[in-house]
């Protein structure tokens, strides 16, 4: 451990590599709960997956023009938000088809995302970083705009948590309050679109889900009572980023890999406790 903290003080990247981590891990922290409760983790999962469509087209778009507009960040960023509209839409109004949407929805972003990332030159590293993460590419400006997208993404939810609340487990008591159901709904989509684009830059597409959902699962193990679900999910979920990349640098494994194996291992152990 000693080691470790010499490390994080003359090693940039991995200094880097931890509060994007952190930053990340805030921000799944807050909204896992939501999704857990909403029961929309599915959901969850085909945005993650369905992003690597819009990370595929910046990534073209740049090669094309040279302009830094189109990152790989703000691609995965506008897809999310697109992607999780779409499929929210498909929630409200096919509710008969919705798995079938959303599956065609996960196989397009990842198929158009993976082509377009191949015909760039010299991308194939980056692919592999896309879905399973990479940490120690990560720069002082990503980690900035981690932390602004944590603020967002806490103001949203201080300001909506009640009518969150009300969505999550009552649906139909918010229609009978006559609350605007349907924006709350989009809402929360668009937390959880910006909160899978934080993970992205974390573990990975792939393993996004992991961290989005298993802190706040445990959570919910030991409290019903949402906000304290929240509170004992962010804590989780840094306290599992720490502990991943701290082994990550012991062992010389994969970040991203690393945090989700921490996160599910721990998941595993926490199931007895759902019996007592």
């Amino acid at each position: 451990m000693i080691d470790f903290w010499q490390a994080l003080l003359i090693n940039p990247f991995l200094g880097t590599a931890l509060l994007a981590g952190l930053a990340a891990a805030f921000a799944s922290g807050i909204v896992g709960p939501y999704v857990v409760s909403k029961r929309i983790v599915f959901i969850s999962g085909s945005v993650s997956h369905a992003v690597l469509g819009g990370i595929g087209l910046f990534v073209f778009l740049n090669y094309l023009t040279g302009l830094a507009l189109f990152s790989p960040l703000m691609g995965a960023l506008v897809s999310a938000i697109f992607f999780a509209f779409i499929i929210g839409a498909s929630h409200l109004y096919y509710k008969e088809r919705e798995d079938t949407v959303i599956a065609a929805i996960w196989s397009f972003g990842m198929a158009v995302g993976v082509i377009l990332i191949a015909v760039v030159p010299n991308t194939n590293t980056q692919l592999m970083d896309f879905l399973f993460g990479n940490l120690l590419w990560a720069s002082m400006d990503d980690v900035k705009l981690l932390l602004l997208l944590d603020v967002f993404v806490l103001i949203i939810c201080l300001v909506f948590h009640k009518r969150f609340l009300a969505i999550s487990f009552d649906e139909t008591q918010a229609y009978l309050q006559k609350q605007a159901v349907t924006f709350i709904y989009f809402i929360l989509l668009t937390l959880v679109a910006v909160t899978v684009v934080l993970m992205i830059q974390t573990i990975g597409a792939i393993l996004v889900i992991a961290m989005l959902c298993l802190p706040a699962a445990i959570a919910n193990l030991f409290t019903q009572r949402l906000s304290k679900m929240i509170c004992l999910s962010v804590t989780l979920s840094l306290l599992f980023t720490f502990i991943g990349i701290y082994l990550s640098y012991t062992f010389n494994w994969p970040p991203g890999a690393t945090i989700a194996l921490t996160t599910s291992l721990i998941y595993f152990l926490s199931l007895p406790l759902k019996s007592r």
